[in-house]
């Protein structure tokens, strides 16, 4: 996918962005910047695509994203009802790696954040304990400016590159250097978000792309390293497990609201996935909160 070069610009003489957005939705599309991005939802949920990879966010979702690495947080289908009161929140750092001076990485005392920002090239989730952390951390930031500002970005950074609560987000290999054809894979994916639940094919997303079929299968998985289908089980198979941990609903009826045509596919496309059956992940998951 080829994404939309985005920019926040600084305000007066900051050497880096810190700001709190609020939508009725996040408006951002499909993009990608040369800074790297710091990102804490606040405040609602959605489906969250950084790089290759398909997950769904919530409130205290943490995530350092590395320069070029195209990203886009989707809220829900209920954000974008007319009249509706829910509210999308989020902190946002932007930074270079010169914001801290030319040579500020190549000191032997930042060699741990050095190496936290080559493995954020590949997104870092940031979870546990770092993660409530580094948020309480995120809202002081909000409130400083000048230098306090500066040190506090620094004491977030060198606590992201000492903890072992995070993961890598996105396989590589993915990243955004081409605005051209942002707006048309930005329709194909509002499309599939929008109808991810109803029987959609790639003949549908290749008429969204204005492309021919073959075209169209090439183009995507160049830039997703996934099929279509693929992406698109993907997307289904997330939104069903976000399902079975809110409500009771049968499995059959979750298989079909998600888009799935046939109760045993789902069932073998689920279990390939979380490594366990639908019906066991719902258990699994109120056993461990109880």
């Amino acid at each position: 996918m080829k994404p939309v070069l985005e920019h926040l610009p600084k305000e007066g003489e900051e050497s880096f962005v810190v700001k709190f957005f609020e939508y009725n939705y996040y408006p951002t599309p499909w993009h990608f910047h040369p800074e790297y991005e710091i990102v804490l939802v606040t405040e609602s949920t959605g489906k969250r695509f950084i790089g290759d990879n398909i997950c769904n966010f919530g409130p205290g979702n943490l995530a350092l994203i590395g320069p070029n690495l195209p990203h886009l947080y989707r809220n829900d289908a209920a954000y974008y009802e007319h009249g509706t009161t829910l509210r999308a929140t989020s902190i946002v750092v932007h930074f270079l790696a010169t914001s801290f001076g030319e040579n500020f990485l190549s000191l032997p005392e930042t060699n741990n954040i050095k190496q936290l920002l080559a493995k954020s090239a590949r997104g870092l989730d940031i979870t546990g304990k770092t993660n409530v952390i580094v948020s309480d951390k995120l809202v002081e930031l909000t409130k400083l400016k000048g230098f306090p500002r500066y040190l506090k970005l620094l004491e977030i950074l060198q606590i992201m590159s000492e903890t072992k609560d995070c993961n890598f987000i996105s396989g590589g290999g993915v990243t955004g250097l081409n605005e051209k054809e942002s707006e048309r894979m930005d329709d194909v994916l509002k499309f599939v978000m929008k109808n991810f639940g109803e029987d959609i094919s790639l003949q549908d997303a290749a008429k969204v792309a204005n492309m021919a079929e073959n075209s169209f299968s090439r183009f995507f998985k160049q830039r997703t390293r996934k099929t279509f289908t693929g992406y698109l089980n993907e997307l289904r198979l997330n939104h069903a497990a976000k399902l079975l941990i809110e409500n009771n609903k049968p499995v059959v009826d979750i298989c079909y609201e998600c888009g799935f045509n046939n109760l045993s596919n789902f069932h073998r496309y689920f279990k390939a996935m979380h490594n366990t059956s639908p019906l066991n992940y719902r258990r699994d998951y109120w056993d461990k909160i109880k």
